[in-house]
């Protein structure tokens, strides 16, 4: 990495922290309820007195989540097919084709926004405000409350109650998504990104040609999508596109709004807790992950690609390429802060792209891939990371208690072998549906058409769609064909199993952890907020995702990567 990289970083995780940290205190008066009675009496008002008062079991808290999702996904679906007879929409846009308009409702109902449509040439005004934007926030706010849930199973004993989920997404959605979103678009909007609902432009070049310039909400759109780790651009291009990421600074705020979140609520629940340490040292682990990824993404493409030595000329890589690789690269970004904006966007589960993921080198491209297939739990998606997380956390404490011999133990809750299924069954379900689904595609004729690259950059393609479905993040390898009807149902399904294949054993496992006793901490207990428990936590994730993914990673990236050598 060079200085100015290095830089980048720092300074990014230095202004990351600075937001997080004053952001903490209001997620955890969210979480602990401590709101002023006006805001409360306002929470009663919205939902009802059925709706709002008392709380509930997992069971109930799952209920109310899948209900919820599941009536949002089918309004989606429902406006994507009508939009041609819906408003605004001035440029007569027809309805979706049942299966895109299966594949978005799930993408956007799931925090996917996986688009295999152009955006600016598929989708009205209305439908990009009412059913997009309005499922940016939904999903946004589902993932906090299971998260939420599980911060309570973890802090409350001797109960069964996880809280009230309706109140719940109820907060997360009024006092810190709308909030967030309002001044993060004012700040786009002065910047220079759009928000209007002009018909489109049709303007005469210098050159005496017609050009034709999308007009739409963008700024609206785009707030929620980056603090809410959607990543769905209201352009095809997405981040790249100077309409929605016009300057150096709208790029920094957005790799701001994406960790923003996910950074304070970690630091949220050590306060809630009692021990703000422990919520130090998931940061901390989080943290050295990601430090290691950006190294590894910015070397690899700062390097440029080693195929061009096989021209026979006597120059290096960087003779020939200035700077590394910029293909797919904005000019006005360049490689460190495109580099940085792909970690980022493939830690957290939120897939908007400010560069072109498929012209990354082979190694450069396989650092965001394995982000996703570790289950972006570096730092990741709102509520989706903390969750994900605190199931490598369960792990590690496991792993930990059977070396030493002792039970395990975590804030004075015994894990159990019904918790360690639970555990067990989140974390294999998004793997299994990578491979498997990869393997599907593969075989079948239908998924094979979709590959326009052969050999082991098409594998590449076809496995981080996979991945990218499963984890819920929509970023992708843009080499693959994928708006046909195979892989809009095989990725829709992907998307919605990946989700709640996910979700649902997080919330049992709440429930288990809820109506536990609490024990003080023994001679024999693993503390978890020190350095060991960091390097052990760190090396759990890293060492399941190797065992799971480095064989096919091997088939892709890594023999394109060798490839390019020569050999």
């Amino acid at each position: 990495m060079t200085p100015l990289s290095v830089l980048l970083l720092l300074s990014y995780l230095l202004v990351l922290l600075l937001c997080a940290i004053p952001l903490s205190r209001l997620l955890a008066a969210l979480i602990d309820g401590d709101l002023p009675r006006p805001l409360l009496k306002l929470e009663t008002l919205l939902l009802g007195p059925n709706c709002a008062e008392g709380e509930m079991t997992w069971r109930g808290y799952a209920a109310v989540i899948m209900m919820v999702n599941l009536v949002g996904g089918l309004l989606l679906f429902a406006i994507l097919l009508g939009q041609a007879y819906l408003p605004w929409n001035p440029q007569q846009l027809p309805g979706l084709p049942v299966d895109l308009a299966f594949n978005t409702a799930i993408s956007f109902m799931t925090n996917t926004n996986w688009q295999a449509y152009v955006g600016e040439a598929t989708v009205s005004y209305f439908s990009q405000m009412a059913g997009l934007t309005v499922q940016n926030f939904l999903s946004a706010a589902t993932g906090g409350a299971v998260a939420v849930a599980l911060i309570r199973g973890l802090i409350r004993h001797d109960v069964q109650q996880l809280g009230n989920a309706w109140r719940d997404l109820l907060r997360l959605t009024l006092y810190l998504l709308l909030p967030l979103s309002l001044l993060l678009m004012l700040f786009f909007v002065q910047q220079g990104t759009l928000q209007n609902l002009l018909p489109y432009l049709r303007l005469t070049t210098l050159e005496g040609h017609t050009q034709t310039l999308a007009m739409g909400p963008v700024a609206s759109q785009e707030a929620i999508k980056m603090l809410g780790t959607n990543g769905g651009g209201f352009f095809n291009a997405n981040s790249a596109h100077p309409f929605e990421n016009p300057t150096a600074a709208t790029n920094f705020v957005q790799m701001l709004a994406i960790f923003v979140i996910p950074t304070a609520l970690v630091l949220a629940f050590g306060r809630l807790c009692g021990d703000r340490r422990q919520g130090w040292a998931l940061l901390a682990a989080m943290t050295l992950m990601f430090v290691l990824a950006v190294g590894l993404v910015t070397h690899y493409e700062q390097q440029g690609t080693p195929q061009l030595h096989q021209l026979g000329l006597d120059l290096t890589a960087t003779d020939l390429q200035p700077g590394g690789n910029m293909e797919g690269k904005e000019s006005r970004f360049g490689i460190a802060a495109s580099s940085l904006f792909a970690v980022i966007t493939t830690a957290a589960s939120c897939g908007a792209v400010n560069s072109m993921h498929d012209s990354l080198t082979p190694l450069g491209g396989m650092v965001p891939m394995l982000l996703m297939q570790l289950g972006e739990v570096v730092f990741g998606g709102v509520g989706a990371g903390f969750y994900g997380i605190m199931l490598f956390v369960m792990l590690t404490v496991f792993i930990a208690g059977l070396m030493i011999g002792r039970t395990p133990e975590y804030l004075g809750k015994k894990i159990e072998s019904r918790d360690m299924k639970l555990v067990a069954l989140a974390v294999l379900i998004p793997s299994s549906l990578v491979l498997i689904g990869t393997a599907i595609a593969l075989m079948v004729p239908a998924g094979r058409s979709g590959i326009f690259n052969p050999g082991p950059h098409g594998f590449s393609e076809v496995l981080y769609a996979l991945s990218s479905a499963v984890n819920n993040n929509g970023s992708a390898f843009a080499g693959l064909g994928a708006n046909s009807p195979f892989y809009n149902v095989l990725l829709g399904i992907a998307m919605l199993a990946g989700r709640f294949g996910v979700i649902l054993p997080v919330l049992a496992l709440a429930g288990s952890l809820v109506s536990k006793k609490r024990q003080s901490a023994g001679d024999g207990t693993l503390p978890t907020h020190g350095l060991l428990f960091i390097v052990l936590l760190s090396g759990a994730v890293l060492l399941v995702g190797a065992l799971t993914f480095i064989p096919a990673l091997a088939l892709g990236p890594i023999v394109e990567h060798v490839m390019t050598l020569g050999h």
